[in-house]
């Protein structure tokens, strides 16, 4: 408390400082304007700083920062379109590195660790066509239809089996494009 007191006596000296600058500046030459720009801007910090708003912002930014991690720029590549479409094509929320942990990479992932791109899981398309039960010329609505009833069946929540939920997963991401 006695910071703050202290932070809110300097801001007012500063501030009484910056208005006579300002009434000097206006009598006498224009030049002085260049002293009292940041003799106003270091009252107007120290008194942010002693009235607790710069704490309640910063603790607010973090905030939002754990909340949505991809919305700040502690995401990598920051809040840049490009850095958006790098993400959504690697598939992994632009997470660095091997999932896991070992460091080796495991089959039908990415350099990054994440999903691979372009849409290969890893799982041969027969093997695919097979866990979600459609035919090789079946049409991209029987796909989708077949996914979401396996995905019915197999999910966890379900009391399905989660190997098997992700097996039907990778099968859908290995078909749906092609």
């Amino acid at each position: 408390m006695d910071r703050d007191v202290l932070l809110l006596g300097i801001a007012a000296v500063l501030a009484g400082l910056t208005a006579t600058l300002a009434m000097l500046t206006i009598a006498y030459s224009p030049f002085v304007i260049l002293a009292t720009i940041p003799t106003g801007a270091a009252a107007y910090f120290f008194w942010y700083q002693a009235s607790g708003r710069l704490k309640e912002d910063m603790r607010s930014r973090a905030a939002g920062r754990r909340a949505d991690p991809r919305a700040g720029e502690g995401a990598p590549g920051g809040k840049s379109r490009f850095a958006r479409e790098a993400r959504a094509r690697m598939g992994d929320g632009g997470r660095v590195g091997p999932r896991g942990g070992g460091g080796a990479r495991t089959r039908g992932r990415g350099p990054t660790g994440g999903a691979a791109m372009a849409g290969n899981s890893g799982m041969p398309p027969g093997d695919a066509r097979r866990t979600l039960g459609v035919d090789a010329d079946a049409s991209q609505s029987e796909l989708k239809a077949a996914y979401r009833d396996r995905v019915k069946e197999t999910h966890p929540d379900s009391g399905g089996d989660e190997a098997e939920f992700k097996r039907v997963n990778s099968a859908y991401e290995t078909l749906k494009d092609d």
